[in-house]
């Protein structure tokens, strides 16, 4: 199973997730893995990859369609709650960015 999203021909959306966990889980992996089968309900989601180090700094893209599809995301209600647990119980830090993906490539030939 690949690890990278089957992404179209853009243009589409990405919302980049960067951030620092707090020590222990407080039921942070329940909350990810259901905030990834909710996303994967909503219009527009194309996909996410995800990797997190020993030092417990992640970083989750999420994939859009079109800017409505991810905004209409911020507004989910079990996303609100995760979103609130994120700043009160998850994370020491983060930094989210959006951005228009206007071209992508692949490589090397012969993977």
């Amino acid at each position: 199973m690949s690890r990278f999203a089957p992404l179209p021909d853009p243009p589409y959306y990405a919302v980049i997730f960067t951030a620092q966990r707090t020590e222990g889980d407080h039921g942070y992996d329940a909350m990810a893995a259901q905030m990834v089968t909710l996303a994967e309900d909503q219009p527009g989601y194309i996909g996410a990859e995800s990797t997190r180090d020993a030092g417990g700094l992640g970083i989750t893209v999420s994939y859009w369609a079109d800017e409505d599809s991810l905004k209409a995301w911020k507004e989910v209600a079990q996303h609100l709650l995760a979103q609130k647990l994120g700043k009160t119980r998850w994370y020491q830090h983060y930094t989210l960015r959006v951005a228009r993906v206007e071209r992508a490539y692949d490589g090397p030939e012969g993977r």
